[in-house]
């Protein structure tokens, strides 16, 4: 029991000291990420009636779904929401150990961004306050873990990448191996935060649903 929670007392102080050696970074990833979201609020102003009334009866159709329970069961949905975040954080590794992949780093947090901020606008802009008490318990939850899981990685893939390259293309010289094998495990502790978040998702999140869909 000691032990264990030396290891996560440890865990704390590195992650804690991750953060405040790379603030500034952590600072322009947040407000990428909020432009995101901004944006996808915004993009909702901009459709048509008919693409407006497309989506509403898709959405619909889910609510539906939800009620009758005729949604995928949770055990499929967990596969597959977990797939999708471990393709999403295989990307940015690889991404990260590239020398060129900085701006794809950027563009996938802009998109997370943008998907939520144009989910969340979508349901606000149709639903009013009901829009805003469903996204709250359908949107938000997960993504409290899923989204800073995201940032750390594009933090620290951002900061081995111009690590590569001052060492690869300008000095020509120093070991990065620790580097790697450290960015590595960081990814690897933040699939372990996606499995959390997917389990949440695929199991939990339903039921909170279907709460709040009577009221709709």
């Amino acid at each position: 029991m000691k032990r264990n929670k030396s290891r996560m007392n440890r865990a704390g102080q590195a992650l804690q000291s991750h953060v405040q050696n790379q603030m500034s970074l952590y600072l322009f990833v947040v407000v990428l990420f909020m432009m995101g979201v901004i944006f996808g609020a915004v993009i909702v102003n901009t459709l048509s009636p008919v693409q407006k009334e497309n989506l509403l009866t898709y959405l619909g159709h889910f609510f539906r779904g939800m009620e009758q329970q005729t949604i995928a069961e949770p055990r499929i949905a967990f596969q597959h929401t977990l797939g999708s975040h471990l393709k999403t954080l295989g990307l940015m590794w690889i991404l990260g150990v590239s020398v060129i992949g900085v701006p794809f780093i950027f563009v996938l947090i802009f998109l997370k961004g943008l998907v939520i901020g144009f989910t969340v606008g979508f349901l606000v802009n149709q639903l009013s306050w009901q829009g805003v008490w469903f996204a709250f318990l359908a949107v938000v939850p997960h993504n409290l873990l899923v989204v800073p899981a995201l940032m750390i990685v594009a933090v620290s893939g951002t900061s081995f990448s111009l690590l590569l390259a001052r060492n690869r293309l300008i000095q020509r010289r120093g070991m990065i191996y620790p580097q790697f094998l450290s960015y590595s495990i960081l990814v690897t502790v933040m699939v372990g935060v996606l499995m959390v978040a997917s389990f949440f998702e695929a199991y939990v999140s339903p039921t909170l649903m279907r709460w709040v869909i009577p009221t709709i």
